[in-house]
């Protein structure tokens, strides 16, 4: 019984949201420190589209700016993707 009352207790693991080729790719600049413009430089897009991108990310991974989206990034080790 003692097990059911702290496996009930513990937090259950957020899965890993489903982020598309070019989110990751975006989400990979912003770990890395990069402004939006020199993500679109990198990337062969338009600043806007990125701006998008960023919108539909920080709703995806649940946070307010970028920085928790980079905190985000780094947890699901988006680096070695």
């Amino acid at each position: 019984m003692e097990a059911n009352r702290n496996s009930a207790c513990a937090p259950s693991p957020q899965p890993a949201p489903q982020l598309t080729p070019t989110q990751i790719k975006v989400l990979r600049g912003v770990h890395s420190g990069l402004l939006n413009k020199q993500i679109a430089y990198d990337l062969g897009i338009a600043e806007a589209t990125v701006k998008v991108h960023m919108t539909a990310l920080m709703r995806k991974l649940n946070v307010h700016n970028r920085t928790q989206a980079a905190i985000v990034a780094q947890t699901l080790s988006l680096r070695t993707l």
